[in-house]
């Protein structure tokens, strides 16, 4: 006879429950830390993109080599804008801006509802130097 109040009892769902317990919030902190690199990534080859076309900007070249090369530096991420301030003259001395920027399209529903609910976020890094030739 099996007596009921033995301090050992049948365990075979208490796993199966911690599990269904403990997956989601484990699955949340992974794709989590994997769309934090996504954006972290986005951020580093605009921020680069943006000294690369400031560099260019600041020596001399004109609007659509500056374009040209803050484009070829990001294409690793897809598309971007350049915007170039003063865009016309720049005068030896003056300060010219380069500003990059992109849309990144979050893939984790669960993160994209809580970082960006319209799905995307918008990653952006602006350089200024002083142009150094005319």
């Amino acid at each position: 006879m099996k007596n009921i109040f033995s301090p050992i009892r049948n365990s075979k769902g208490q796993s199966l429950v911690e599990t269904a317990l403990v997956l989601p919030l484990l699955l949340l902190i992974v794709f989590g830390t994997i769309e934090f690199g996504r954006v972290f990534n986005a951020y580093l080859v605009v921020s680069n993109a943006s000294r690369e076309g400031a560099r260019a900007a600041a020596v001399g070249k004109s609007n659509s080599e500056i374009t040209t090369m803050a484009t070829d530096k990001a294409a690793f991420i897809g598309t971007v804008s350049v915007t170039i301030s003063p865009s016309d003259s720049r005068p030896y001395g003056s300060e010219v801006t380069v500003t990059v920027n992109h849309t990144l399209n979050l893939i984790v529903p669960i993160i994209r509802t809580i970082i960006a609910p319209s799905g995307s976020l918008n990653v952006s890094s602006s350089t200024s130097m002083r142009v150094e030739s005319e």
